[in-house]
Order: C-alpha cells, then sequence, then structure tokens
C-alpha cells in the first residue's frame, strides 16, 4: 500500500489545500493529511477544529486519514509508512523554501520521495493567511474555501472569542 503525507497547518484549510489532497488520493492508496501543531505559533483554530474541517471537505473518504503531529516531519513520516511526502507550490517564493526542506528531508530520510504539485491557477493566488485577514475584516472569502465550510468559518470570524 503507497501512503503519502500531506503537511500543513491548514489554518483554515483553502481550496488549495482541498485540491493538493485529492489529487493525492488519486496517486496513492492512503493519504495522511497531517496537521501540524506549533508550539512556538498559537492559530486561529484549533488543531481540532482544523483536523474537522479537513474530514468534512472529504465525507466518507476511506483513504484518507487526518490527524495532528508535532517535532520532525520526517519522523512522522516514517512512523507513517509514508513512501512520499506531497507538498503544494503557488508561486516561486515557495519553491525556494520547499527545496530546502526537500533537500533535508531526503538526507534525513533518502528512502522518501518529495513530490510536489502545483496548485490549479484558480487557487494560485491566495493562503490561509489571507483568508483569515479576509474573514477577519468582514470580507468575502466564499471562492477561496470549501463551501461546506463557509458557515461555520463566516461565524468563526464574526466570534468574539477567536480574538
Amino acid at each position: 500500500m503507497r501512503t503519502c503525507i500531506v503537511p500543513g497547518s491548514f489554518d483554515p484549510v483553502t481550496l488549495g489545500h482541498t485540491d493538493i489532497i485529492g489529487r493525492a488520493l488519486g496517486q496513492y492508496d492512503r493519504v495522511v493529511v497531517a496537521v501540524l501543531v506549533n508550539s512556538q505559533k498559537k492559530g486561529f483554530f484549533s488543531t481540532e477544529e482544523r483536523t474537522q474541517m479537513i474530514r468534512a471537505c472529504f465525507p466518507g473518504e476511506e483513504r484518507l486519514e487526518v490527524c495532528s503531529f508535532g517535532g520532525l516531519l520526517i519522523d512522522f513520516a516514517k512512523q507513517t509508512g509514508a513512501c512520499a511526502i506531497v507538498r503544494g507550490l503557488r508561486a516561486v517564493m515557495d519553491f525556494e523554501y520547499e527545496f530546502q526542506m526537500a533537500a533535508v528531508n531526503r538526507m534525513l530520510a533518502p528512502e522518501i520521495e518529495t513530490v510536489f504539485l502545483m496548485t490549479r491557477v484558480e487557487n494560485m493566488f491566495f493562503s490561509s493567511s489571507m483568508v483569515r485577514e479576509i474573514g477577519a475584516h468582514g470580507g468575502d472569502f466564499s471562492h477561496m474555501e470549501p463551501a461546506i465550510l463557509h458557515d461555520r468559518l463566516k461565524k468563526a470570524f464574526h466570534s468574539t472569542d477567536k480574538d
């Protein structure tokens, strides 16, 4: 069984994320979406909220696992038996950072490939931070995130406990 990991913060999940995850499902038998727990950074959404949102985007998809991890991604990849780490690229600015990470991961675990998928053009120019910024100011972010999450995200951005 070929397993890949699609890592990220997913704070919140965007159409770009779901596109990459969906395409990974087309190439691998098992896809583990790994939500990064970064103790240095407080996310807008909790780790549990982010994992729930990703699951909601892929109802009934039995080949998809969503879990959180801390520490080195390559260690988590080894633990899950992954043969690949799938990363989405939006623009040239993403490439340099991703290339460095792939090179380091290759040194640490040469048996695990890093696979880059170009984000579709319609998803190329936005990010989770952009969705948060637009949402926090009451703007329309509906074209950036999965429709199934729209009401949930809109409510979260307008609640006073997410300051």
